[in-house]
């Protein structure tokens, strides 16, 4: 067994370290405590934490350009190297990875981290996910039948759609609860009807799946969330109503697209109103963007709200939590995953985490990690 010995070790519920060795099982973590016995490994002057995991991934979007299909699918290989090599062990995919991505990844062919994919994502005709273009019409720039339609209109299509989803292979089911930045500063922000997101969280309950919903306007927030959905992401503009109904959902605030806009402070005035109301909060980057940021830049974006502590709980036990994963993952304890990040000193300190990333354990293999 291999011990990993003499560094200090992250608790994300208490926020606390504590010096501890740990002696990995295979791709278990078998017991924790101090002067184990194994193969050692030197963490001495490091801290260890569990896997960071990011719940707002876009591995595989489309590029500007125009360029054949498969590009989409082939530029995810070196995105998700990276991740992975930068600490990032398990990550949910918000729309453009299918599973052949997913079968991939578990079955050797590439690297990267666990992924959970929900595909594409759902929404009403004129919504987010209706690809229209004025001189064009209708141009889905996915096409591919692993990728399948998203629209729908009233409550019935709304149930086929999430079964369309979970037939290809969907895990997590998004919804476009509302419209995008642009749409919204546009005033052509297209929503599903309450009636319509109440049908698609049932029937993503009846198919044993959770519903994620991109909104950014409180309106948006508050419909998704009564309706059910899991995960609120973005909520760049929550008032009160929107934080009260998130009271038994997970906010994801995705911050780092909106941090040089004009909308990062009315980002994080959203993020800490949710705080201060007890709104439980999962970390994720929103990783479309090129060129790509990942979770290392939205913890610092996150640490200077919520402070490194609990930036970090966002994106171990609660991201864990969220995506019923906790039971396995998300932690440094006996019996979990051995998904461990050292990183070189013992403070919590995230400005520059790629700088200080030592060593990471995949399911308990060590992962090559090249020098940012």
């Amino acid at each position: 067994m291999t011990v990993l010995a003499g560094a200090r070790v992250f608790d994300p519920e208490t926020g606390e370290t504590r010096r501890a060795d740990v002696r990995l099982d295979g791709s278990r973590i078998a017991e924790v405590g101090l002067g184990l016995d194994g193969e050692r490994v030197d963490c001495t002057g490091g801290l260890l934490l569990p896997g960071l995991i990011d719940c707002h991934v876009h591995v595989a979007f489309p590029r500007p350009e125009p360029l054949p299909r498969s590009a989409r699918v082939l530029e995810a290989v070196p995105v998700l190297r990276g991740l992975l090599a930068r600490g990032i062990t398990t990550v949910r995919d918000a729309w453009g990875a299918d599973a052949g991505v997913k079968h991939a990844l578990r079955s050797g062919w590439i690297a990267g981290p666990d992924l959970l994919v929900s595909l594409r994502q759902l929404g009403p005709t004129g919504g987010l996910g209706d690809s229209w273009e004025p001189p064009a019409g209708a141009v889905d720039h996915y096409g591919d039948p692993s990728l399948p339609d998203p629209l729908f209109d009233g409550p019935d299509a709304a149930r086929a759609a999430v079964r369309r989803m979970v037939r290809a292979g969907a895990d997590w089911i998004k919804v476009g609860a509302g419209g995008a930045l642009r749409s919204i500063r546009e005033g052509v922000d297209v929503r599903p009807t309450d009636d319509e997101l109440a049908a698609l969280v049932d029937e993503a309950a009846r198919c044993g799946r959770d519903v994620l919903a991109h909104a950014h306007t409180s309106a948006a927030v508050v419909s998704a969330a009564r309706a059910g959905a899991r995960s609120i992401e973005h909520g760049t503009f929550l008032d009160d109503d929107a934080v009260a109904a998130m009271a038994r959902a997970w906010y994801v605030p995705t911050l780092s697209p909106s941090s040089d806009s004009e909308f990062a402070e009315p980002h994080r005035r959203s993020l800490r109103r949710a705080v201060e109301a007890g709104v439980r909060i999962a970390a994720g980057s929103d990783l479309a963007p090129r060129p790509h940021v990942d979770l290392t830049t939205e913890l610092r974006l996150l640490a200077a709200v919520l402070g490194e502590a609990a930036a970090l709980k966002a994106a171990t036990s609660e991201a864990a939590r969220l995506l019923r994963l906790d039971d396995d993952r998300g932690r440094v304890e006996p019996g979990l995953r051995a998904d461990l990040v050292l990183l070189d000193g013992t403070d919590l300190d995230v400005t520059d985490l790629p700088g200080r990333i030592r060593a990471v354990w995949h399911d308990g293999a060590a992962v090559p990690v090249t020098s940012p």
